[in-house]
C-alpha cells in the first residue's frame, strides 16, 4: 500500500481520520519520501486526492514544521487554486511553517495576501496569524502595517481575534495607527460580547 492508497478518498472515507493518522506516522518516522509523494500530488493529483495530501501535510506541519518546510514551493502554487479547499489547505500548510519559514514568505506576501483576500474565512484567519507569526520572526516592518491596513475591512465577526492577534506584535511607533482603526471601527461591531473585547484591548494598549 503507498501513501496515496491511505488517503481518505482512497479508502472511500468521509472522515479526516485516515488522513489524520497518515500524517501521525509520517511525523514518528519522519518520512521525508512520503513528504514528497503527498506533495506531488496536491501538485498534480485529481481534487479529492489533492485535497487529502494537503490535509496530510498540514497536520505534518503542525506536529513537525521542519518535516514540510521545504514543500513551501508547492504550498504557494496551490494557493493559486480555483479550489477553495486546495486555498485555504495551502494556508494552513503555510500557517504550520510560518516562523521557520519567514524568509521565503515575507518575499511571497503578495500571493498569500491575493490567495485570502479571495478565499474563505479560513484562509484568512490563517493569513492573519501568517502574518503575526512572521513579526515575531523579525520582519514586523512588514507583516504589522499589513495586518494594521487588512483590519480596516475585517468582518465584524473576525475583528475581535484579529485585533488581539495584531496586538501582540506591535511596536510602540505602530500603536497609534493601530488604536485608531479601532477607534474608528468600534461603532460598527453590532455584538457587544465582540465590542467589549475590543474596548479592553484599547483600554490595555492605552494604559
Amino acid at each position: 500500500m503507498t501513501v496515496l492508497d491511505r488517503l481518505a478518498g482512497a479508502m472511500n472515507r468521509r472522515d479526516e481520520q485516515p488522513n489524520v493518522e497518515l500524517a501521525e506516522d509520517i511525523v514518528a518516522r519522519e518520512d521525508m519520501a512520503a513528504v514528497a509523494e503527498l506533495a506531488a500530488a496536491v501538485r498534480s493529483g485529481p481534487a479529492r486526492q489533492a485535497n487529502d495530501a494537503l490535509k496530510v501535510l498540514y497536520e505534518v506541519g503542525a506536529r513537525n514544521p521542519a518535516l514540510v518546510g521545504g514543500q513551501c514551493p508547492v504550498f504557494i502554487e496551490a494557493l493559486k487554486s480555483s479550489n477553495n479547499r486546495k486555498v485555504w489547505g495551502a494556508m494552513t500548510a503555510l500557517d504550520a511553517v510560518a516562523e521557520q519559514r519567514a524568509a521565503t514568505l515575507v518575499a511571497e506576501l503578495p500571493a498569500i495576501i491575493e490567495a485570502a483576500d479571495r478565499g474563505s474565512v479560513i484562509a484568512k484567519d490563517h493569513c492573519n496569524s501568517i502574518l503575526v507569526k512572521l513579526a515575531r520572526a523579525g520582519y514586523g516592518d512588514k507583516a504589522v502595517p499589513i495586518l494594521v491596513e487588512r483590519l480596516k475591512h475585517a468582518a465584524p465577526n473576525q475583528f475581535p481575534t484579529y485585533a488581539e492577534e495584531t496586538a501582540t506584535v506591535l511596536t510602540p511607533d505602530q500603536k497609534p495607527d493601530f488604536l485608531a482603526v479601532l477607534k474608528e471601527r468600534i461603532g460598527k461591531i453590532g455584538q457587544e460580547s465582540k465590542r467589549k473585547r475590543v474596548e479592553k484591548l484599547m483600554r490595555k494598549l492605552n494604559g
